[in-house]
């Protein structure tokens, strides 16, 4: 069953992808695949794909061919005549001729030779084109996949998935165009001419021979396969894990784990080593078979035909004939026992890309959504609620309004579900309940294109691309000029910084930015976020992990960035957000207080008493600064930094699941 989803990225009647209850098949991958081999809409592939069947016919007639040839050679060495009764003079001469029947020989070899080189060349356009498309539309989709799934997967198995599914798509359209239909054609043929040249006897020791082989082989590869998924799982395992511990090589530095990473690597590389030996195994038990079932069916039809040499029925040009045949027979039948594991270990491979490409999407638009129309930037929460499960809600009917053009804090202990509410205003994930409205639409009735356009956000945890500082700047806005990239990293106070640098602008910054100090990522979050120019501004703790020099200058770069727009500002250190319009203060998923800075202090709530905490952990660091400067040693360390209320982890999300 196709994914409507998909089918939106793809060709019209193309259908994407089996639904993850269904059992991949051959057959159903071929009917998923032929939309993209016989395109509607690529006039120019389609014909390649008619060159590419007449080129397999004629070169399979001359394929047939070649043993003729060489039994008429033989036959034209040994004196006997073979020609028809009815056959002309010249080509009796022709027949008869050794010398011309052993260059027909090597000349039909060279044009079977071509004929299918050149059907291979044409096709492979075909097939590397229907790869392209199915990577691009699952790549598509698992972007359009909710940040649920994204979290409940690892980054290293999902890129194995696409890669091995990319790969698999490739094996079944080479292997079954150009080498299953092949195979059957030529079997087919060759089980014609066996009847017509010699008779029913030979044509069926022939076919018994060729149903036990690849009934052996049917059985063999099903031993296989099992073996296969348990390599490619333990494959899976060892790469995520590698991944996993490359990408936080900081922390194994840190904490001196190096050892334990190399084994925790080594167990999983143990598994892979274990399932790699069976697999080499099975697969010489398996060709060992073959040889055995092939050999067997070679010696019957060849005593047969010796017996009728020596009755006179036959000639030793028919007994190289049926030699030259069976020899002939045995390449595109061992190419029969591959094609066949290679499908299997293919349809395992793509078993998972295709469950993923099948997988419905959390977060879609509605049927008929608008654009966002952005009049002010009003945003108004109205009883959200919302929860990752069922049972553990994070909101519970929040209700409040960011006013066109102010700022508005939201603070609270950790748990309260402050970034949560981010994830909802970009619709990274729908509310359980109530609704979100901008300028008077609610987000769900819009597209998530245009939502997600008029929202810039300036996260607490920059993760960069592994690319140049110019590239990860104008990814706000991709059509930017170089003057524009530049004039955005001056309003974000990071130009100086980049052109001290030796390569300036193409300064690379490494993976996930780990070049950069945390103060130069965030400028570089803030300079594309300007670039970008949207109305409404989401500030996530996007300061909160810097120190207090780096904060206030970054600041300063965050408040001429949100002036004139309007500003949710999910607030760790309450210092930066004083001046904000509106401070809402959550507890447990639920409003406790709100007001201005000046209301909230006089108030004494819990706002107040978070503030004279942070003030105190302040105070006490400047203390200490001021003892460290006078070359005196503390008598006792400062009392421990607690900004929070409580040990509850902020915004639970999902345990990953696979």
């Amino acid at each position: 069953m196709a994914h409507p989803h998909s089918q939106a990225h793809a060709p019209a009647n193309e259908p994407a992808a089996a639904t993850s209850s269904e059992k991949a098949t051959l057959f159903g991958t071929l009917v998923h695949l032929w939309p993209y081999i016989w395109p509607h809409d690529r006039a120019d592939l389609k014909m390649r794909v008619v060159w590419s069947i007449g080129l397999l016919l004629v070169a399979k007639l001359a394929t047939l061919t070649v043993p003729f040839t060489f039994k008429w050679a033989v036959d034209a060495l040994t004196g006997a005549n073979t020609a028809p009764a009815e056959a002309s003079n010249w080509m009796l001469w022709l027949i008869a001729s050794p010398l011309l029947m052993t260059l027909g020989y090597g000349g039909v070899r060279v044009l079977m030779a071509l004929l299918t080189q050149w059907r291979d060349g044409l096709f492979a356009r075909v097939a590397m084109h229907a790869v392209r498309k199915l990577a691009a539309i699952t790549f598509v989709h698992m972007h359009e996949l909710s940040l649920r799934f994204h979290l409940e997967r690892k980054t290293g198995g999902l890129t194995r998935i696409l890669e091995r599914g990319r790969s698999g798509i490739e094996v079944i359209v080479r292997m079954v165009i150009l080498q299953l239909i092949p195979t059957v054609v030529e079997v087919t043929l060759m089980l014609g001419v066996l009847f017509w040249q010699f008779d029913w006897r030979y044509v069926l020791a022939i076919a018994v021979m060729v149903a036990v082989y690849m009934y052996y082989t049917y059985l063999a590869t099903e031993w296989r396969i099992e073996i296969r998924r348990s390599m490619n799982e333990s494959d899976t395992e060892a790469n995520t894990k590698a991944i996993d511990s490359l990408l936080n090589y900081e922390t194994v530095k840190y904490f001196g784990a190096e050892a334990r990473e190399a084994a925790r690597y080594d167990r999983s590389m143990e598994r892979y080593e274990e399932a790699s030996v069976r697999t080499y195994t099975s697969l010489a038990v398996l060709n060992a078979g073959q040889a055995a079932i092939f050999t067997t069916g070679l010696t019957a039809v060849m005593i047969m035909c010796a017996i009728g040499v020596r009755n006179g029925t036959h000639t030793v040009g028919d007994f190289v004939l049926i030699n030259a045949m069976m020899i002939q027979l045995y390449v595109p039948l061992n190419f029969m026992g591959m094609v066949y594991r290679e499908i299997k270990q293919a349809i395992i491979d793509i078993e998972k890309m295709f469950s993923v490409l099948s997988r419905d999407p959390e977060i879609r638009d509605m049927p008929g959504a608008n654009p966002l129309a952005v009049t002010s930037g009003h945003v108004r929460f109205e009883d959200v609620r919302f929860a990752y499960e069922p049972d553990r809600p994070i909101l519970k009917g929040l209700s409040f309004e960011v006013p066109a053009g102010k700022t508005v804090a939201i603070v609270g202990p950790s748990g309260a579900g402050k970034s949560t509410i981010s994830r909802l205003l970009f619709r990274l994930y729908d509310v359980s309940g109530g609704r979100i409205l901008i300028d008077g639409q609610d987000i769900k009735a819009v597209t998530q294109t245009s939502l997600r356009a008029a929202i810039g956000m300036v996260p607490q945890d920059t993760v960069l691309f592994n690319d140049t500082i110019r590239y990860n700047i104008r990814y706000g806005r991709w059509d930017a000029s170089d003057a524009e990239v530049e004039e955005a990293a001056r309003l974000a106070q990071i130009d100086a910084f980049i052109k001290a640098s030796p390569r300036g602008y193409e300064t690379q910054v490494g993976e996930r930015g780990l070049k950069l100090s945390g103060g130069e990522k965030q400028r570089v979050a803030i300079a594309r976020t300007v670039l970008k120019a949207p109305p409404i501004l989401v500030l996530d703790e996007a300061t909160s992990a810097l120190d207090s020099h780096t904060e206030h200058e970054i600041q300063g770069a965050l408040e001429r960035v949100s002036r004139n727009r309007t500003s949710l500002v999910i607030a760790h250190r309450l210092s930066t957000i004083v001046a904000a319009d509106e401070i809402i203060v959550l507890d447990q998923g639920r409003i406790s207080e709100r007001g201005t800075h000046a209301q909230l202090l006089a108030s004494g709530g819990l706002y107040a008493s978070m503030w004279n905490r942070q003030r105190e952990a302040e105070e006490a660091r400047e203390k200490l600064a001021q003892i460290d400067d006078g070359n005196e040693a503390p008598n006792r360390a400062p009392p421990p930094v607690d900004d929070q209320l409580d040990n509850r982890p902020d915004d639970p999300l999902p345990t990953a699941a696979e």
